[in-house]
C-alpha cells in the first residue's frame, strides 16, 4: 500500500547507522511515524525533506506494518527560521506542542494549518516572537478541544469582566472580585486589551491570527498566561519550551 501526501515534520529521532524515525503532520492521515532508511546517507535523495520542519510531499509505503518513505519533494524549509538560534528553537517548541495535541491517524488541518502559518512567520514576518508564540499556544490548544469561556465571566456573566482574570483550572475569564466563587487552582490576570486580543485569537478568522497590537503589560500577562494555561491543561512541561527560554532570558538591568 504507497501513501502520497504533504506533511510536516515534527520531530526526528536518529536510528541504526543511517535510518531515521519521524513524526509526521499529514494533510491526509494526521500524526504518523514512519521510517526514513537511509536518509542520514551522503546525497540521499530524501534527506532534505527528512529533518525537523521540513514540509514537502512524501510517498510512504507500508514495510513491515510500518510506513517508511519511498519519495520525498521538500516544498518548504523555513530557511529564516534555520539560521537564527531564537526563531529555531521557538520552532522547535511549536513542533513539539503540536505533536502533543495531535492524535495519531486522524486529520487535524486546523491543527496543521495553524502550525505552518506560525512557523511561515517566524521565517517571513517581522512579528515578534512573543506573539507568535502566545498566538500559538492559545489557538492550538484551542483547535485540540481546550479551547477557554471567553464569552463572559464564568461567575456573574458579565459581558466584560472587571479586571479580568483566567482561571487555568476551570478553563473561564472571570472578574477579579469573582474569584473566591471559583474551584481552587490558580487565576491569572489579564487586561481588557489582552482579553480582546484573546478573544480575536481564538474566534477571528485564521488568516488574521497575528494581527492584533498589545502594550507590553498586556502581551506579557496574555503570554504568561498561554504558557501556564497549555502545560496546565496538559499536565507536562516542554524540553524545546526550556531550551527557548534559557537563550531568551534576560536578566533584570541587561539590554535588550
Amino acid at each position: 500500500m504507497h501513501l502520497t501526501t504533504n506533511a510536516l515534520v515534527l520531530r526526528e529521532v536518529n536510528y541504526k547507522e543511517s535510518d531515521k524515525i519521524l513524526t509526521l503532520l499529514t494533510e491526509q492521515e494526521g500524526k504518523l511515524t514512519v521510517s526514513a532508511r537511509g536518509c542520514r546517507k551522503k546525497d540521499s535523495p530524501i534527506a532534505a525533506a527528512c529533518q525537523l520542519l521540513a514540509w514537502g510531499e512524501f510517498t510512504l509505503y507500508e514495510f513491515r506494518e510500518m510506513w517508511s518513505v519511498k519519495e520525498t519533494a521538500s516544498e518548504r524549509l523555513f530557511e529564516g527560521v534555520r539560521t537564527d538560534l531564537e526563531k529555531l528553537s521557538l520552532a522547535s517548541y511549536l513542533a513539539e506542542v503540536t505533536e502533543a495535541l495531535a492524535e495519531e491517524g486522524q486529520p487535524d488541518p486546523g491543527l496543521l494549518s495553524v502550525t505552518l502559518n506560525c512557523l511561515h512567520a517566524l521565517d517571513k514576518l517581522p512579528t515578534p516572537l512573543a506573539q507568535v508564540k502566545t498566538a500559538f499556544e492559545w489557538r492550538a490548544m484551542a483547535l485540540a478541544g481546550y479551547e477557554p469561556q471567553l464569552e463572559r465571566c464564568g461567575v456573574c456573566l458579565r459581558e466584560k469582566p472587571v479586571e479580568p482574570h483566567i482561571h487555568l483550572g476551570e478553563g473561564t475569564v472571570h472578574c477579579a472580585a469573582c474569584r473566591d466563587r471559583l474551584g481552587e487552582g490558580v487565576s491569572m490576570p489579564l487586561t481588557d486589551s489582552a482579553l480582546a486580543a484573546l478573544r480575536h485569537v481564538v474566534w477571528g478568522p485564521r488568516k488574521r491570527l497575528l494581527s492584533f497590537r498589545l502594550d507590553g503589560e498586556g502581551m506579557k500577562r496574555l503570554g504568561d498566561a498561554s504558557e501556564a494555561y497549555l502545560m496546565t491543561r496538559l499536565e507536562r512541561g516542554f524540553r524545546t519550551l526550556d531550551f527557548y527560554k534559557s537563550i531568551t532570558y534576560k536578566p533584570m538591568g541587561a539590554p535588550s
